[in-house]
């Protein structure tokens, strides 16, 4: 349930459109153990796909739904204490309902104690409530039955099921509504619910499938490896890294007579650095693994402490004192480099590199790594860090087979610590960012968006005056003008910080809203352009539009739907699109969460499986999967006013133009 922090991880976690198709991402087992004389214990195990989750047992109220085992029979035994979780749970808050929620991933397990006298005579039958989601969609709550022992031939007489902590009731009796078999597709007739379902139900899955599929492309691991090397070419401009360039190409272009060994050693320095940091993107994705770096990314106690790393360093750029790692170290390696011969000579020289830039080289690399690794594949640290090294490793090769170009180099002087001075005001502004995941995690309230706007105003306005040079630190050089780069840079940092001050009163600020709190922290706020559903039932919004002749967007949603949010609130508002909503259609929001009870429960039989559809949610979820061939959300369709597709499907893409297109037909 992941959400969005910096711009980057806009860019690396850019939205995979879903098209029309049933998931089924949890498995379940139903397994009884004895465990003495009499007694039993029954284990229920969830297997959870990758990149999926499982809720816990406890939510708090307004949250997405819990998972929750149902006994609906206990026949010749009794349940004996609490049903039992024994997986670990993960913890984390989730900033759109504003409250810490949790869940299972990889698998999870519960256990009941039964107690009995005759273990041939039991028979135990029930089903697990549950809600799976991943970070680009949510399913909505399913029911898996199972069973344990063997039906009576004469049915015990119906009484209400055991509740504990974790175990929900069934509602008793409910009405019967039976598809004939191998006929899952067929539309639903209907005896007893009031009014049946009527033709606006009719399948269009092959309509649909005929229209196409709108799919986005994944952010493509090239992006990652482009903007690593953007991190390793600022890192090559850094006072650590650019004097070390001439001095290492010129030794190796004098300590041979024959130039081509020279510039073949130039080149596999070259090869020695983008090893190192490749090896260390490996090392990291195969300790931690992509899952836990993702999880890592969003911890509030890993941001805290990455907040405090940001900040130290800027300070040290600032000037106020030097970070350096031990020189023994350094020593050590020069040595290693001296004691060895051919490649490994250069490795352990590439080594020395790496530790004597740390200090400039560190926050950039740090950042990509947490960055990248919150898109969750497996790739991206390596990517990144291998377009980091590219970069690194670049010039060292280049300026060995030109080394007349090294003269033109801008020599080393005031102009690296006016880098490092702009770094450390960048990288104050990215410290916030962490801060504010931290906030919002504990609940602190310290770091409001206004507050957040307010400060990210202030970095940037001194950014713009200290580029323009009035404002000078302890190691910056007295310069009697302003370059013209120095004054386009100023530009930007003055224009964005003046950008910034209506998000005070509420302005959306899209092009920063990555890096901002979400707009509900803020206190005073003047933005109300929410769009607001027309209907909330299926068959009233159908009628009305058939009445008045106007097409229909239907939008399945779920109140635990946290990218249903995400689109309401970045692609709904738009104007554009928010005007072609509202005078092109009739939009019918629909949550399949919804825990409504409905007036006359019933049932169907879909896929060789009996479903009880007994609140709204479970109408909706049966009728998204019914008649669109999909359970995943958000999930959006168009249609005519007698139900019939206009366009294909559209899923999770936070692309207002896309969704405008869509929307018009194209």
């Amino acid at each position: 349930m992941k959400r969005k922090a910096t711009l980057l991880f806009v860019l690396f976690a850019a939205c995979l459109g879903l098209s029309a198709q049933i998931y089924e991402p949890i498995k379940w087992t139903v397994e009884q153990k004895p465990t003495g004389t009499g007694t039993a214990d029954i284990y229920l195990r969830a297997t959870i796909d990758k990149g999926w989750h499982l809720y816990g047992l406890q939510l708090p109220e307004g949250g997405p739904r819990a998972t929750s085992i149902i006994f609906t029979e206990v026949k010749n035994a009794r349940l004996v204490g609490e049903l039992r979780a024994v997986s670990e749970l993960h913890y984390e808050y989730d900033a759109n309902f504003d409250m810490e929620l949790n869940w299972y991933n990889g698998k999870a397990e519960f256990i009941q104690s039964i107690a009995f006298e005759r273990a041939d005579e039991v028979f135990i039958a029930g089903h697990a409530e549950y809600m799976a989601c991943n970070d680009e969609t949510c399913l909505p709550p399913t029911e898996e039955p199972f069973y344990i022992g063997h039906q009576p031939a004469v049915p015990a007489e119906t009484s209400r099921p055991t509740t504990q902590p974790g175990i929900a009731p069934l509602p008793l009796s409910p009405a019967t509504v039976a598809l004939p078999q191998g006929e899952a597709d067929a539309p639903l007739q209907i005896a007893e619910p009031a009014g049946g379902l009527s033709s606006y139900w009719t399948p269009v899955v092959d309509e649909l499938q005929a229209l196409g599929e709108n799919r986005s492309d994944d952010f493509s691991l090239g992006w990652i490896f482009l903007i690593g090397m953007l991190g390793g070419l600022l890192a090559l401009v850094t006072p650590c890294v650019w004097p070390i360039i001439p001095m290492t190409v010129s030794f190796f272009l004098k300590r041979s007579q024959d130039k081509a060994r020279g510039r073949r050693d130039a080149m596999l320095y070259g090869v020695a650095i983008i090893l190192i940091y490749v090896s260390l993107g490996l090392i990291i994705t195969a300790v931690f693994g992509a899952s836990a770096l993702n999880d890592l990314s969003t911890n509030a106690v890993f941001n805290l402490f990455l907040f405090a790393l940001l900040v130290v360093f800027a300070v040290s750029f600032f000037g106020a004192f030097e970070i350096t790692l031990p020189a023994k170290w350094t020593t050590k390696m020069d040595a290693k480099a001296d004691a060895t011969a051919g490649f490994i000579s250069l490795l352990f020289m590439a080594f020395t590199l790496v530790l004597v830039s740390f200090s400039c080289t560190g926050p950039i690399i740090g950042f990509l790594l947490v960055e990248v690794s919150s898109t969750g594949s497996v790739l991206a640290p390596l990517v990144g860090m291998a377009g980091f090294a590219v970069a690194l490793a670049i010039p060292f090769s280049l300026f060995a087979f030109f080394p007349t170009w090294l003269k033109s180099l801008p020599k080393s002087g005031g102009w690296l610590n006016r880098v490092k001075v702009v770094l450390a005001f960048i990288e104050l502004a990215f410290a916030l960012k962490f801060l504010s995941v931290a906030d919002l995690a504990y609940g602190w309230r310290l770091l409001d968006r206004e507050v957040f706007i307010v400060l990210w105003v202030v970095i940037f306005a001194m950014l713009g005056f200290y580029l323009l040079g009035k404002i000078r630190f302890a190691h910056d050089s007295e310069t009697t003008h302003t370059g013209v780069g120095s004054a386009l840079l100023a530009m930007v940092s003055l224009a964005f910080s003046l950008y910034l001050i209506p998000g005070l009163w509420g302005a959306p600020l899209k092009a920063a809203s990555a890096f901002l709190p979400p707009l509900y922290t803020q206190d005073f706020n003047l933005n109300s352009e929410v769009v607001h559903a027309d209907f909330t039932d299926f068959d009233e919004g159908m009628r009305h539009a058939e009445q008045t002749g106007r097409r229909v967007m239907i939008d399945f949603s779920g109140y635990g739907c946290v990218n249903c949010r995400k689109m309401e609130a970045k692609v709904w508002t738009d104007p554009r699109v928010k005007d072609a909503l509202e005078k092109n259609y009739v939009l019918i929001t629909l949550y399949v969460d919804d825990k409504t009870p409905l007036e006359q429960p019933f049932e169907v039989e879909e896929n060789g499986r009996t479903r009880s559809i007994k609140t709204v949610g479970d109408k909706w979820s049966y009728l998204q999967r019914h008649k669109f061939g999909s359970n995943a959300q958000p999930f959006y369709v168009l249609l005519d006013s007698k139900g019939k597709p206009l366009n294909r499907s559209y899923a999770y893409d936070e692309d207002p133009q896309k969704f405008l297109n869509w929307l018009l037909l194209k």
